[in-house]
């Protein structure tokens, strides 16, 4: 199974340093969406659908990349959430499919 970090991955693979995250597609097994209290609130699945994803990859100062990604999603009853993803907390369940767009710092 991919984690949804892996957009980290993907970056890496095509020499990305900085990437806008444009939108995506698929599903995942549950979802973790952060909340304001700080904790992690779940969206039990299977099959939680990516109704829309955005955000950014950036390479930080130290050199390492970080993904910020927020996006909605709903469950199998169609109900939606939304929020940023708690990084590597979101396993793809069948398929994902990312728009990503590499950006150049002036």
């Amino acid at each position: 199974m991919v984690k949804i970090g892996s957009a980290l991955t993907l970056c890496a693979a095509e020499g990305f340093h900085n990437a806008f995250v444009r939108g995506a597609l698929g599903s995942l097994v549950d979802a973790c969406l952060g909340a304001e209290d700080g904790k992690c609130q779940i969206v039990s699945g299977p099959a939680v659908e990516i109704v829309s994803l955005a955000g950014e990859v950036r390479t930080q100062l130290d050199g390492s990349i970080r993904a910020s990604l927020a996006g909605v999603v709903a469950d199998r009853s169609g109900t939606v959430y939304g929020g940023p993803f708690v990084a590597g907390q979101n396993l793809v369940c069948m398929t994902f499919e990312v728009t990503l767009e590499e950006w150049l710092p002036a």
